[in-house]
């Protein structure tokens, strides 16, 4: 990374999940909505929840916890979806609750720990501490599926 980057600002949206703070880019969200009943799809990944139609638009809704590896919990009217875009593609996340929005630079992320063997397990970019908690920087890129076909 240059050095003109590394002092760049950076707003992230934080987020639970399973009882654990998470966080995105605010520049890959697109809207924030409360839960919508999804329409399962045959052959989808565990992790995909289902569709549902955002103003006319076939929006796949992944759960974030089951593709995190993570509890999953029944759910409510609390739960919220976030819309979020990446390579020109709308994908819903369910997550728990939104908590904030939160301004930092690039020098408040510190790198993970290399806890996997595997390179493609890695879906945390980055870790920073917020008033005391720890805070999860999901890679996006590593979370929602790169193919159409699996998003459909």
């Amino acid at each position: 990374m240059n050095e003109l980057a590394s002092t760049q600002g950076l707003e992230l949206l934080t987020f639970r999940v399973a009882d654990q703070e998470y966080s995105l880019d605010i520049m890959s969200v697109r809207e924030i909505r409360g839960w919508t009943r999804t329409t399962p799809m045959p052959h989808a990944p565990d992790y995909m929840r289902g569709v549902i139609n955002l103003r006319g638009t076939v929006l796949p809704v992944m759960d974030l916890a089951r593709r995190l590896n993570l509890p999953s919990r029944e759910t409510t009217d609390r739960n919220v979806i976030i819309v979020v875009k990446l390579n020109g593609i709308l994908t819903g996340l369910l997550v728990d609750a939104v908590s904030d929005i939160v301004a930092m630079s690039e020098d408040d992320l510190q790198p993970p720990p290399d806890l996997s063997s595997d390179p493609q397990m890695s879906v945390v970019r980055a870790l920073t501490v917020i008033d005391d908690r720890m805070i999860r920087v999901l890679d996006l890129s590593a979370v929602v599926p790169a193919s159409s076909d699996e998003a459909a």
